[in-house]
């Protein structure tokens, strides 16, 4: 009998995974890119058309974004979000399935595509940090440093801007803090914008705009769920309780809803907890192989853009294959565009912030810089890649 080829099942090196492998978000169908062009078109705003099929308009809508909590998370976690688990069946227009949220699926790139309606190729945040061609430095886009003028960086009007010239009153409920932010400029303008520090006091005031006018569009937003896994980790008490709180937010904003309102909870990512040992942590700061020819490292430890300094790229897409191939999506930046990572076109003011390598984590592992980034290498939660529990965020739908 002939004896079967064991080095077929068990490589003494592992395959580097297949670029076209990783799942790539529901452009154009299911993603929340496609969320705020749906309700607008429901709403009978000219030029905009229901992307997300499964979704019945309304004559008033709100979008409540839980930051960071994603599908699996409610999935699994049922005796400390009983409200929003019990309505899992209602996501995506009934049919219980979640919609993505983009790559990568971090904050900033997640609400520019919320409030632009475009896919991150389009709307030109394709990252938490990316190099800015202008100046060759990396730019935090989450926290808009170095400044740079937000209008020229992301110039497409948004949804709620749209909404507003139609005649839909239009509100955003939020956090104080957010309310003159480059990323709220250029994201998340448009209409009115209301400031309150609690939940419960967004919540209250997000159901009175959306009773202040026949047609309404209301958007409101909690950051705590995220900042608690951040810190402690999604497997912690401190997150479980943030959770807790979150459903109770939502069950307050429901019961409040006026007639004809849609509401819908979704988030701008998932999150998973990052072991904290070298097997799981990769530090670029202590890593030779990694560094090589590498100018600039950018994104976050889930989701790289990797900068080579000239001529040196097709050697560092070779190295990060080689040491990380088997536990990350490693593509050139043409491989991942093809792939439609970033979406179905990337505008070409968008190319020079995509890097040169980009590298997407399958495992639950992440690239650390504990030189450069001291504070995001410390996190216990992490997110930005293409997984299920990173990417699948729920669009949890309650009418009155």
């Amino acid at each position: 009998m002939v004896q079967p080829d064991t080095a077929a099942f068990w490589p003494d090196d592992p395959l580097p995974l297949a670029v076209n492998s990783a799942p790539v978000p529901e452009y154009g169908s299911g993603s929340l890119a496609d969320l705020l062009p749906t309700l607008a078109a429901g709403l009978g705003v000219p030029g905009f058309t229901a992307a997300i099929s499964e979704l019945v308009p309304a004559d008033r809508v709100c979008v409540f974004l839980i930051d960071g909590l994603g599908w699996e998370q409610i999935r699994n976690h049922p005796e400390h979000a009983p409200y929003l688990h019990s309505l899992l069946h209602t996501s995506r227009g009934g049919t219980g399935r979640p919609i993505t949220a983009g790559f990568p699926a971090t904050t900033a790139t997640s609400l520019a595509s919320v409030g632009t309606g475009l896919p991150p190729g389009l709307h030109g945040l394709p990252g938490y940090s990316v190099r800015n061609p202008a100046t060759g430095a990396l730019m935090n886009q989450l926290r808009w440093k170095p400044y740079t003028d937000p209008h020229a960086w992301q110039p497409h009007p948004t949804v709620f801007g749209l909404a507003h010239e139609a005649g839909v009153r239009t509100a955003q409920v939020s956090s104080p803090l957010f309310e003159t932010t480059p990323l709220t400029r250029i994201a998340l303008s448009g209409g009115t914008f209301h400031g309150r520090l609690s939940g419960e006091e967004r919540m209250d005031l997000a159901a009175e705009q959306l009773a202040a006018a026949d047609r309404s569009l209301v958007y409101t937003y909690y950051s705590d769920v995220d900042g608690m896994g951040h810190r402690y980790g999604v497997d912690s008490d401190a997150w479980r309780g943030q959770l807790a709180h979150a459903d109770r937010l939502v069950q307050r904003l429901a019961e409040q809803l006026p007639r004809r309102t849609a509401l819908y909870v979704t988030a701008d990512h998932g999150m998973i907890d990052v072991p904290f040992d070298e097997e799981s942590r990769v530090d670029f700061d202590e890593d030779w192989e990694l560094r090589a020819g590498v100018a600039l490292l950018g994104g976050e430890g889930r989701a790289r853009h990797v900068y080579a300094v000239p001529g040196a790229a097709a050697d560092v897409l070779t190295v990060w294959r080689e040491v990380l191939g088997d536990r990350f999506w490693v593509a050139s930046r043409e491989e991942a565009i093809a792939a439609g990572w970033f979406g179905p076109v990337v505008d070409e003011r968008v190319l020079g912030r995509i890097g040169d390598v980009v590298a997407a984590a399958c495992e639950d592992l992440a690239i650390t810089a504990s030189v450069q980034e001291p504070l995001e290498s410390a996190l216990a939660g992490m997110h930005g890649s293409m997984t299920p529990a990173e990417q699948l965020v729920p669009l949890i739908e309650i009418r009155s």
